[in-house]
């Protein structure tokens, strides 16, 4: 054998090991990947030995850690904060998260001042306004940022999956399974984050609650009119009687033609919508990843007189362009 068919055959060796390499990658990432799906993160939290009680807890964020006495605005933003909690599925405690976000400012605040003055770098007014301006972006609004992004893509998630968790309990009535067990079924059955939704209706319902109590309580964190007519619908079919499977069979047909209208009228304003992320994002992340890179950009010019006014009014004409731009695409179907 030649030197050439030598160098062909290892060649094509290494070709088909390689590819036979990235065929086994590929499907054991997408067999991982399915598993995932399959299992909603209530049950993953159980199987790691968490008990339903805590579970629930974690889920439902129901005020946990807002003291009580607390003025009405801030009372607001925390129960706002509380709800995003819940949207973007994060399982640490609530105190144990807000701690972490009021510490991290403060924290890369006061690390910035100490590797300035290893270097011998002097400090002043403007470098101070600018190094706690860094500080409360990357420690604080960024990750407040990615929850409420990450809240936002689950929400829309929610309302994707709510007509098909309405066909899987209405098969259930018709089945005839009892509203309960119904319900169970879409804990099982349904992925994140409805199907864990729904499992925290189920154990409240357990633990003693009135089922239509727990379904207005998952309706009032969620923020979701779809929600809203399930409950009425299960409040008015148990008052006055009715075939509750029809009833729910008509409104999952008029869930899904609001959602469609909904989406049209997505696609009509996604540009503006764009154009809001980009204006509200971009500077923020463009300022933390400048002074990250270059820092002397900004305190090079810190110490002159006309900054402060400058830097205070950009701020506002920011907070001012973010209020406007919420309320052009904030549109209501």
């Amino acid at each position: 054998m030649t030197d050439a068919w030598l160098k062909a055959l290892i060649l094509g060796c290494t070709f088909g090991a390689v590819l036979l390499l990235v065929e086994v990658l590929v499907g054991w990432m997408a067999n991982s990947r399915s598993e995932g799906r399959a299992i909603n993160l209530r049950l993953r939290m159980i199987a790691e030995g968490r008990d339903r009680e805590q579970t629930m807890s974690l889920l439902r964020r129901r005020d946990s850690a807002l003291p009580t006495g607390l003025p009405p605005l801030l009372k607001h933003f925390g129960q706002k904060f509380e709800r995003m909690l819940v949207a973007a599925q994060v399982t640490i405690p609530t105190g144990r998260l807000m701690l972490m976000i009021l510490i991290a400012p403060i924290a890369i605040f006061f690390a910035i001042l100490l590797v300035m003055a290893l270097l011998g770098i002097p400090v002043a007014l403007g470098r101070i306004v600018m190094i706690g301006t860094f500080a409360v972006v990357v420690g604080a609004f960024l990750p407040l940022m990615f929850l409420q992004f990450k809240a936002n893509r689950t929400r829309k998630k929610m309302q994707d999956q709510f007509p098909t968790a309405l066909d899987v309990f209405v098969r259930g009535l018709r089945a005839g399974h009892p509203i309960a067990a119904a319900l169970d079924l879409l804990t099982v059955e349904m992925p994140d984050p409805i199907g864990s939704q729904f499992g925290v209706v189920v154990d409240e319902v357990t633990y003693g609650a009135e089922l239509r109590d727990a379904l207005q309580a998952m309706a009032d964190r969620w923020d979701l009119e779809d929600m809203r007519m399930f409950v009425v619908s299960l409040s008015v079919q148990s008052e006055t009687g009715g075939n509750l499977a029809e009833i729910l069979d008509n409104l999952s047909t008029v869930i899904r033609e609001r959602h469609s209208m909904y989406l049209k009228v997505r696609a009509l304003s996604s540009e503006g919508r764009m154009t809001a992320i980009m204006l509200t994002v971009l500077p923020v992340f463009a300022f933390a990843m400048l002074f990250l890179m270059n820092p002397s950009f900004y305190l090079d010019v810190a110490d002159d007189p006309a900054f402060m006014p400058s830097f205070l009014g950009l701020i506002l004409m920011y907070v001012i362009g973010f209020i406007t731009i919420r309320k052009m695409v904030d549109l209501k179907v």
